[in-house]
């Protein structure tokens, strides 16, 4: 079913919005590429799981994905009071109609996961039914967050439990706890940034080679948190190029 008033918000006349659930949050907007489609790019928004922080923040990145020739589904999912159980099922849910998008596009056409910060979470963790992810700055490691306060508390905030009290949650939050992972997977993580610590990029990507991953990571040594989505941002050549020879990738 389609929906070009779900949150009241203004559609592209370009797109073409579907809902996957009866919540204004569970719905993906679609963008067709510019020329024949090499795939289907999914992005996934960050904020923390902060319900103000929505997938208007991953916008400015669908003109250049277009231009390059993959349709673009940007993901809205449940977060804020509604949990991590309402956000794990929509990451499901809304990567489930992604996928059977690409199947219309060709049936041989690559999809892509793209996630920045806790969409990276996702991303990594809902990776499976793609062909490659591409996580930016992305929250791996929940307990350790939890531990060390990160984004002003935000693990505390969201998950409302300490991990010792329910580490079956933690666990299945944790990126680095559903290793090893099955796409190719590129990272990108600033050594600056202050919301998200590069030491648990680091560690993942360790973790992940030592358990068979095939992943890269690209690590500038000044990129603030925000800045990996803007779409003029140095790394963006480097991350297109890895993506390019992805859709060529069998």
């Amino acid at each position: 079913m389609t929906d070009a008033s779900v949150r009241g918000l203004p559609v592209d006349p370009k797109a073409r919005r579907e809902a996957y659930g009866p919540d204004r949050d569970q719905h993906l907007t679609f963008w067709a590429p510019s020329g024949p489609a090499r795939g289907l790019t999914v992005l996934i928004h960050g904020g923390y799981w902060r319900s103000q922080f929505t997938a208007e923040l991953m916008l400015p990145l669908v003109p250049e994905f277009t231009r390059r020739g993959w349709a673009v589904a940007n993901l809205e999912y449940r977060r804020g009071d509604d949990g991590w159980s309402a956000t794990r099922g929509d990451l499901s849910r809304g990567l489930s109609v992604a996928r059977s998008e690409a199947f219309r596009l060709t049936p041989d056409a690559r999809l892509v996961i793209v996630g920045h910060s806790v969409g990276g979470q996702l991303a990594l963790l809902g990776g499976e039914p793609g062909d490659a992810v591409v996580a930016l700055a992305p929250v791996t490691d929940l307990a350790r967050g939890y531990e060390e306060g990160n984004g002003d508390g935000a693990v505390s905030n969201f998950f409302r439990v300490a991990p010792a009290q329910a580490p079956e949650v933690y666990a299945s939050a944790s990126p680095i706890e559903h290793l090893p992972l099955q796409p190719r997977a590129l990272l990108v993580h600033g050594a600056d940034d202050a919301r998200v610590p590069v030491d648990h990029t680091r560690a993942y990507v360790a973790a992940a080679r030592q358990a068979g991953a095939d992943i890269e990571l690209i690590e500038p040594a000044s990129l603030e948190h925000r800045a990996a989505i803007a779409p003029d941002a140095p790394h963006w050549p480097d991350v297109h190029a890895w993506l390019d020879a992805s859709a060529r990738h069998s």
